[in-house]
């Protein structure tokens, strides 16, 4: 679903990708991980047509980037550093307003259960600028997916959110991934994102350094190789 071959960005003179190679199968969650600066925000607006690479190949369901871009968005959901949401609007007006823009015929129905799976429907009618920074973070998640997008691209979405928010986030893309979306996770948290994915890809000075089976390496096996690969040492611990 997700296709990356010899991606190579650079700001003027200065490389942050160097040939990344990473493929997504329909279906299977990959989550990302690295030091800071690593690239990973940097591949994550590219795979989402936010930025166009230096050199490479970019294929989202068979469709190169960033020539059908406008094609690729429709199905695609991205939650980033930014929330993509408007602060006067409410909750509800704002995914509405996205609900137009994606021309969903069952709009009304979609928004009510998309507020109701991140603990937002008793907030709907609240402008968004009174909303603390986890709550925006939910209501970016439900924006994000109210399209049911074939491919979930999401970088930190656990930035901001408290425990309960962090546990309605998990079993959101457990439900997700049930239902046959592609997703690639860009995570800080090592373990967690070893918890939830199929597969797990280190980035490193701009390169995939290593990829494995979630399954086939325990979590501290997994730490160690981190630490080898990047001279690193994380710890295991909560959001």
């Amino acid at each position: 679903m997700i296709q990356i071959s010899g991606l190579v960005k650079n700001y003027g003179v200065t490389p942050v990708l160097r040939g990344v190679q990473l493929h997504v199968a329909p279906g299977e969650f990959v989550t990302l991980v690295g030091p800071n600066g690593a690239g990973k925000s940097t591949l994550m607006r590219i795979v989402a047509t936010l930025l166009k690479a230096t050199a490479g190949e970019v294929k989202i369901g068979g469709w190169a980037l960033p020539q059908h871009g406008d094609r690729v968005r429709r199905y695609i959901g991205l939650v980033s550093h930014q929330t993509l949401l408007y602060g006067d609007l409410t909750a509800v007006e704002n995914l509405h307003f996205y609900a137009r823009l994606y021309g969903l015929p069952d709009a009304e129905a979609r928004i009510g259960l998309a507020l109701k799976q991140v603990g937002l429907a008793a907030r709907q009618r609240d402008p968004v600028r009174t909303f603390s920074r986890g709550m925006m973070q939910r209501l970016t998640i439900a924006r994000a997916t109210l399209h049911e997008p074939e491919v979930l691209l999401l970088d930190e979405p656990y930035t901001g959110l408290d425990q309960d928010a962090a546990q309605l986030l998990d079993e959101l893309l457990r439900r997700e991934k049930a239902n046959g979306r592609t997703i690639l996770l860009i995570t800080h948290d090592l373990v967690h994102g070893l918890d939830l994915c199929d597969r797990i890809a280190i980035l490193n000075r701009g390169k995939i350094v290593a990829s494995l089976n979630s399954q086939e390496v325990t979590s501290s096996d997994f730490l160690e190789l981190y630490a080898a690969h990047t001279g690193r040492k994380e710890v295991a611990g909560g959001r």
